[in-house]
């Protein structure tokens, strides 16, 4: 259907699934670039204990690689998710069909997993020093 056809609700409804849709890929994002330093952070701590220990080997942190590999992993599945949506709304939308989704089960997901993720990388920080 042409733009001039649409009514300006239509369009605004639209343009904000679109701002929305670009918020979660920015999520998405920034959870893999924290993933990857987080996976990075155990060499930091290595290059600590070294100097510190006066040149002794130290022991790998596994934990700070599978914590990043954690968010990586979430921060692509938040994209994929996000564009499966942002299709199926776009699809209701030109079908005439939108149905109301209720409860957004993908940030209140997020924001377990994230708090899940805070609490352990602190009981690591604690324990690691």
């Amino acid at each position: 259907m042409p733009i001039g056809e649409k009514s300006v609700a239509e369009l605004r409804d639209y343009l904000a699934e679109e701002r929305t849709l670009l918020a979660w890929i920015r999520t998405g994002l920034a959870l893999m670039g924290f993933g990857f330093v987080v996976a990075r952070f155990g060499l930091f701590l290595q290059e600590i204990r070294i100097t510190q220990g006066g040149g002794s080997a130290a022991q790998p942190h596994l934990f700070s690689l599978w914590f990043g590999t954690a968010l990586i992993v979430t921060g692509v599945a938040v994209n994929l998710f996000s564009a499966r949506r942002h299709m199926s709304l776009v699809r209701e939308w030109n079908c005439g069909q939108f149905l109301d989704h209720g409860l957004p089960k993908q940030a209140v997901i997020l924001a377990l997993f994230l708090a899940f993720v805070g609490i352990a990388m602190a009981i690591y920080l604690t324990l690691a020093f």
